[in-house]
């Protein structure tokens, strides 16, 4: 892992997603002392082509007298690379033989194989990326939305790097000013106490700022789990293929049509959905329909928000009230279906005062905007697209700033308890620590392990 890692080897991985017969490119990476030698063994570049940095070069690479591979080679020599050392990148045709061909080739050429997220490790150990800016890396490559690629990229760029170090900084410079006092208390005037709580307060308003971007950054990565659950035949298979445009699901007239949860995914407001049709929960008559049943609860029970269905012409039944009582602890909204099935123009009435309730006609389409305007409001994610998404905290750094705002309030109480200077500087200490430990500047190996451990080889 990360605190093993020899930064004088020379790593080699597969830096592109392998799939047979997908992709037309596939890339091996190389970074380190030895790269440019151990590319220059194996790859030929006919002509006069030179080997300078920062040139795509034409060539093959061979395994003694055997061409593995017409390829493209693509030199980066330190420190402009990515890694801050001598890069070499393989630009082979894809699938699965020839980049697996070069790697071997690089191994048996004294690479070592990386370690999953190495490359942008070094690129932190070597100064090139904050931590922040390499969390913001690995957002990017498992974003699901554009939104999500886009507040990753302003990671990349120091957005959030840039306001926790300038919250560091006036952290360090109240600290300065108190140790001052402390060692030179004779030739100082005495501190001004209102105006350490001024600035105090400031840091304390701007870490709650940043804080509360928590819940978006998550909501950003990891997205919802929506479960679609109901009686058979209120059209919950109508409602998810109106709801994603496309036919998901097998839609009929026949009652418990759906026997096995159909997932789809989905983009609302900029938050990634996985939405799952169930099969309708009602009393089974035979396995295969208990089977899905139980699927159907499973599924409910592991959603973040469910959308308990109706039949607006049957109404409010005891069957749905049963369902009800069910999943009423959890996210729900209660979606009247088929509307347009009505007699009248009067909706459904329902006993549920406090739940959330929206009206569709699912086979006309209708309803979807109210209903997704309803799960961002259960989200309490708002509309994303019109937010601003510079800055979404994930957990790690979300813990760290809790600690951080907790110190400084902690600093202003012992301010309030008239307390002696050295007092003040302990828990802000503390606030500088964390903050630090937010883009790296204070980090331990262990964290470097539990960071760089959840990315993938090759990057």
């Amino acid at each position: 892992m990360p605190q093993t890692i020899h930064q004088a080897e020379t790593i080699v991985a597969i830096a592109t997603a392998i799939v047979p017969e997908q992709g037309s490119v596939g890339i091996v990476r190389l970074s380190g002392l030895d790269a440019i030698a151990i590319a220059k063994q194996l790859f030929h570049a006919p002509g006069r082509q030179p080997w300078e940095s920062h040139r795509i070069l034409y060539g093959h690479i061979h395994s003694q007298q055997t061409i593995v591979d017409e390829a493209l080679l693509l030199l980066m020599e330190s420190p402009r690379s990515y890694t801050r050392e001598d890069v070499v990148e393989f630009h082979c045709h894809g699938g699965i033989m020839a980049v697996q061909q070069v790697l071997q080739l690089c191994l048996q050429q004294g690479a070592r194989l990386a370690q999953p997220g190495e490359f942008t490790l070094r690129a932190f150990l070597n100064g090139r990326l904050d931590l922040t800016q390499a969390e913001s890396v690995a957002d990017l490559v498992g974003a699901q939305s554009p939104q999500a690629a886009q507040t990753a990229l302003m990671g990349i760029r120091g957005k959030l790097a840039e306001v926790i170090r300038q919250l560091r900084s006036q952290c360090l410079d109240v600290l300065a000013e108190i140790e001052a006092r402390v060692d030179f208390a004779d030739d100082l005037p005495p501190i001004n106490e209102d105006d350490v709580r001024s600035r105090l307060q400031s840091i304390h308003h701007q870490l709650a700022q940043v804080l509360l971007t928590a819940d978006q950054g998550e909501l950003l990565r990891t997205g919802l789990k929506v479960a679609i659950i109901g009686q058979p035949n209120v059209g919950k298979s109508s409602l998810l293929n109106a709801w994603s445009k496309s036919d998901r699901a097998i839609v009929t007239n026949l009652p418990g049509t759906t026997r096995d949860v159909v997932e789809s995914q989905l983009i609302v407001g900029g938050i990634p959905i996985q939405v799952l049709d169930t099969a309708g929960i009602h009393a089974a008559t035979n396995e295969v329909e208990k089977i899905g049943i139980e699927r159907s609860l499973t599924a409910a029970q592991s959603a973040d928000l469910v959308l308990l269905t109706i039949d607006a012409t049957v109404g409010w039944t005891a069957a749905d009230q049963a369902l009800y009582e069910q999943i009423k602890d959890t996210p729900h909204i209660i979606v009247v279906n088929k509307i347009d099935l009505l007699a009248d123009s009067h909706p459904t009435t329902l006993p549920l005062p406090h739940s959330p309730i929206v009206h569709t006609a699912a086979a006309v389409n209708h309803g979807i905007p109210e209903l997704e305007a309803a799960i961002l409001s259960a989200a309490n994610a708002g509309d994303l697209t019109a937010a601003n998404t510079d800055i979404a905290i994930n957990q790690r750094q979300a813990a760290a700033l809790t600690q951080a705002d907790i110190a400084i309030a902690q600093v202003e109480q012992t301010i309030a308890n008239a307390l002696p200077l050295d007092f003040w500087t302990i828990d802000l200490r503390i606030a500088i620590h964390a903050l630090g430990e937010v883009t790296g500047e204070e980090i331990t190996e262990s964290m470097l392990d539990e960071i760089f451990s959840r990315f993938c080889i090759g990057k």
